[in-house]
């Protein structure tokens, strides 16, 4: 009995069985977010390419967006879907077309809206934390747009490191 109580005051009192009711998370500031797009354009720019540059928060929203005056209207939404995708799965997007080629088992994912398997999206984390994640379009290959994307996010390392 005295077995059975132990176990009940545990519970109650928030012991190993209990899972915290909250949670914190970090965010980048609009600040950061917009210096990362800048660098990010600017870097695309002195390769000689007309881009949008995207940087979206930890759940995928859009935070930032910024559109060359020369590139193409669809590089507005496929920058920030190439964002979207890398926080959804966890992964940049590079990497992401690779691991869901039509011939691998998890192909389906692409025909999901907004998943774009094409690279040009990196993951911007700090500390062990997703903080968000940039996209890129329209450099003439998704490796250029993820070079472009990795300037962005080391213009803005030594603000969001721990």
């Amino acid at each position: 009995m005295r077995h059975l109580l132990w176990v009940g005051l545990m519970t109650a009192s928030g012991g190993v069985c209990a899972q915290a009711s909250t949670y914190q998370v970090r965010l980048l500031s609009p600040e950061t977010a917009l210096k990362a797009t800048l660098a990010a354009l600017d870097d695309c720019r002195k390769r000689g390419f007309q881009v949008a540059a995207a940087v979206v928060d930890r759940s995928g929203v859009a935070q930032t967006m910024l559109r060359d005056r020369f590139a193409g209207p669809h590089t507005i939404g496929t920058a920030i879907n190439k964002g979207y995708t890398a926080v959804s799965f966890r992964v940049d997007t590079l990497e992401f077309a690779k691991q869901t080629q039509y011939s691998m088992p998890s192909a389906g994912v692409r025909a999901i809206p907004n998943v774009i398997a094409v690279g040009g999206g990196v993951l911007i984390q700090a500390g062990g934390t997703t903080l968000g994640a940039i996209g890129i379009s329209g450099a003439p290959t998704g490796e250029l747009d993820d070079a472009c994307a990795r300037a962005g996010i080391a213009a803005i390392r030594d603000e969001i490191e721990l």
